[in-house]
């Protein structure tokens, strides 16, 4: 009798399912955004998350700031690379200003990129096609393009790539492409080339400090302006700093957007009332007969539990799997990041819109079972 009353001529079941169920989806979709954003600002587990970023350390002083760094953090691991800026004007034959990337890549044709050269592939990166060149490569100039990238712009290996780089435009040969981890914080650049192409280029440092444990704000403000004072053409970058003022947008956001939900998770609250109001002369009558044919109070209970229990279920699936589809595509497709599931707000949304179906239904239950028979019956 349960499983009939809800898809019975006049049930409440769409109505149910499509407002109540809606309103969960947007509280899932929220959630798994959030929680998706959330963890592209912090590194994956393992990663040590490096404090500063030292920006355009010239050559010649490397050796005076990091005996600087030694004494001013001790215990600070220390991580360099050389680099220097570089735009992509053409793409294999094809001139860059006019070529037509994808979406995910147009930016890196968007004004000059860091470049950097080195012997070894960069922690942090995978190569998923081609391979490493030699240490000590002599030969024609090579590079290695992220993979990414290469996606965007329809490269693979062999293909070439021009870059000019300190007025001088270099066709290299796609030696390999790298997937990188970008939420390792370390290191990394979308283009890497054999230190052979720049022997004797003019170029700076770029110096990464992960400060020992216990570090505080207050040291890490000390650090900044005590490199201020004695490197005034080093620029630094205050890692703690820019991720907390990145979270605090995000929490700001996703305030915003969860008071909206707010609204329309309340809407469907109402809609679920509304719909057990207007269902409850009909209910009314069927637990009249089912108690003049003899039906305890306690069976009919059980009946309506059974029936709201298996709605709410019903509700709180459709809501579950149509939140996190809409938080697929946002993430996935629109954002363009990796998806996490995380299954703790689908457990609390599922556990809302099951909780609220049975609460009001059974408050309903409730009150109709406690309609004297005769009274209804010699009603009009």
């Amino acid at each position: 009798m349960a499983i009939a009353n809800l898809h019975r001529p006049g049930a409440m079941t769409p109505s149910v399912v499509i407002s109540l169920g809606l309103g969960l989806a947007v509280l899932v979709t929220l959630a798994l955004v959030d929680t998706n954003l959330r963890s592209q600002l912090h590194p994956n587990a393992g990663a040590e998350t490096p404090s500063f970023y030292f920006l355009d350390v010239r050559s010649g002083e490397i050796a005076p700031f990091l005996d600087f760094l030694a004494a001013e953090a001790p215990g600070a691991a220390i991580v360099e690379a050389p680099m220097m800026r570089g735009r992509i004007v053409k793409v294999g034959n094809a001139d860059a200003a006019g070529f037509k990337a994808k979406e995910s890549a147009a930016w890196a044709l968007e004004g000059d990129r860091g470049v950097t050269f080195a012997d070894a592939p960069p922690p942090g990166s995978e190569i998923v096609a081609g391979q490493w060149w030699d240490k000590n490569y002599k030969g024609p100039p090579l590079v290695s393009l992220e993979a990414e990238v290469a996606a965007g712009l329809g490269l693979h290996v062999g293909d070439s790539l021009t870059v000019n780089v300190l007025g001088r435009d270099i066709r290299a040969e796609i030696s390999n492409l790298r997937k990188v981890d970008w939420r390792s914080f370390a290191i990394n650049f979308v283009l890497v080339f054999p230190p052979n192409v720049f022997v004797g280029a003019p170029h700076s440092l770029l110096v990464t400090a992960a400060l020992a444990d216990g570090s505080s704000p207050s040291s890490e403000i000390a650090l900044l302006r005590a490199t201020a004072r004695r490197f005034p053409g080093v620029s630094a970058v205050r890692v703690r700093e820019a991720l907390e003022t990145l979270e605090a947008l995000v929490v700001k956001l996703t305030e915003a957007i969860r008071a909206a939900s707010g609204v329309a998770l309340a809407t469907a609250v109402l809609v679920l009332a509304g719909a057990l109001a207007a269902n409850r002369r009909a209910r009314m009558a069927d637990a009249v007969i089912l108690k003049i044919l003899g039906a305890t109070r306690g069976r009919l209970m059980r009946t309506f539990l059974i029936e709201y229990a298996t709605l709410g279920v019903t509700t709180a699936a459709f809501g579950v799997g149509a939140g996190t589809l809409a938080a697929y595509v946002i993430v996935a497709k629109v954002m363009g990041i990796e998806f996490e599931f995380d299954v703790g707000p689908a457990l609390a949304a599922a556990f809302a819109g099951l909780a609220l179906t049975v609460i009001l239904g059974m408050i309903g239950a409730w009150r109709i079972l406690g309609q004297k028979p005769a009274a209804f019956l010699r009603s009009p």
